[in-house]
């Protein structure tokens, strides 16, 4: 007897002509392969199940019914996640963590909150066996725990464990930037943020909740090209949201599914699980930077009336759109190692939109032309149009904290160094322009204006 497949719908069919079991998926995605082991299709899948078991067990005989096979399948769950809970590392391919990178991957976590925490290192460490990274599942339930979470809302923390892993699996890792690695520092970010006293001192428990929910997916299932390409393209979500907020109206509604389909919020009345739905949209599609007017105006009003009142849910509510907004956009105002990243994948994703784009002879979209927008000149406008207008009315709604202060100094610091990456690029251009033969007064002057 073998397992012939186990579909992404969370079927389970079975080759025998008699019997044909279902089960619904509860920890993740896996798919058989062959007869002798399993193949996970989606990244960080945990806990590994052996569906050798059940080739080893006859149907008609112990689980020769549906509920059967459920029950070990889920008593197979229950087992590798109560031994987590236990602090017993599971051995061989039962990882949440590689062993070897274990106490340096917690050893960071407990810098958590900092604004150095190097997001790129955490996901090489949480490295689970035969998947890329384990970032964002990591990094959320020791968030949900720092806050409190799963005791004010008595979340199990299987079912908790199993709602982050469809997350993670659900975001693109072919992504060079809108991956689950981004979701993962911007979940960071936004943990920094929540800490902030100005913030703190008001927030609710649900608040943090949303908050921290709202970053985690607020890109999940990100196809990798922008709300134009969709739209020029007459992609099926261009249609289904008319051409309003196409990819945030995606993640959210995305959001809810895995939402619903983990039974995280399930132990909830219904009226607070419907409001925690639509305050997690609310956040989600705040991210739109195509609204990005709307909400500095409107942050504007409020810092010069001075008329924020955080006891008023409504006015927290609007601070989490802007921190989550913060968080999304953070990348300029990190350390310039990490930030040059960034800046480098998010460009790569948008040239890889203008080879498509020319590849099916369209109008290549605005930063997506690699022969005329480099990656100095792309992060300037970013930096000077959108961030820097963002995070100066931040600092001034934080009162210049500390960690207002250090985001604005390595905004300006990693500006100043795209600039002089630019001039350099011009002044090589300009030199490869000329016959050839550069004289030695020019030569001399080519070298004077690289110097910053």
């Amino acid at each position: 007897m073998s397992c012939l497949m186990v579909e992404r719908c969370g079927e389970i069919s079975f080759d025998s002509p008699d019997q044909n079991a279902k089960c619904v998926r509860m920890l993740g995605d896996a798919r058989v392969r062959g007869q002798t082991g399993v193949l996970s299709e989606r990244r960080g899948s945990y806990p590994f199940i052996d569906f050798r078991l059940l080739n080893n067990t006859t149907l008609s005989g112990e689980i020769g019914t549906k509920k059967k096979v459920k029950r070990l399948l889920s008593f197979q769950r229950y087992f590798h996640a109560s031994r987590l809970l236990r602090g017993i590392v599971p051995q061989a391919s039962l990882y949440l963590l590689d062993e070897d990178y274990l106490g340096q991957a917690r050893h960071m976590l407990s810098k958590v909150g900092m604004w150095d925490f190097d997001i790129f290192l955490f996901d090489r460490l949480t490295n689970a066996v035969g998947v890329k990274g384990n970032s964002l599942v990591t990094l959320l339930c020791h968030l949900f725990n720092v806050h409190g979470l799963i005791h004010h809302f008595q979340l199990d923390m299987v079912t908790l464990h199993r709602f982050l892993v469809m997350v993670q699996e659900d975001y693109h890792s072919q992504n060079p930037y809108h991956n689950a690695v981004h979701a993962a520092d911007v979940t960071q970010a936004m943990h920094c943020y929540l800490r902030e006293p100005k913030l703190a001192n008001f927030l609710t428990p649900s608040d943090i909740m949303l908050g921290l929910l709202a970053a985690a997916a607020h890109d999940v299932d990100h196809p990798g090209v922008n709300q134009p390409f969709l739209i020029k393209t007459k992609h099926h979500l261009a249609s289904l949201y008319q051409n309003v907020s196409v990819l945030e109206n995606h993640h959210w509604r995305s959001t809810i599914g895995m939402l619903r389909e983990s039974r995280l919020l399930a132990h909830l009345p219904k009226e607070v699980t419907q409001d925690i739905e639509q305050q997690l949209g609310s956040l989600i599609l705040a991210t739109d930077i195509n609204r990005q007017n709307e909400f500095l105006i409107r942050l504007k009003s409020h810092l010069d009336n001075q008329d924020l009142r955080l006891e008023d849910a409504q006015d927290r509510h609007f601070m989490l759109q802007i921190a989550l907004k913060c968080a999304d956009i953070c990348n300029p105002c990190r350390l310039w190692d990490l930030s040059k990243q960034w800046s480098e994948r998010v460009c790569e994703e948008f040239y890889r939109q203008g080879d498509l784009e020319q590849k099916f002879e369209l109008e290549i979209s605005p930063l997506c032309n690699q022969q005329k927008d480099t990656i100095p000149s792309i992060q300037i406008g970013f930096m000077t149009y959108i961030v820097e207008p963002l995070f100066e009315r931040w600092a001034q709604f934080t009162g210049d904290t500390p960690l207002s202060e250090n985001m604005l100094n390595h905004l300006r610091r990693n500006k100043a160094k795209w600039r002089s990456l630019l001039h350099k690029q011009h002044s090589s251009s300009r030199s490869n322009d000329h016959s050839g033969q550069v004289t030695g007064s020019q030569e001399q002057t080519l070298n004077e204006e690289e110097t910053p």
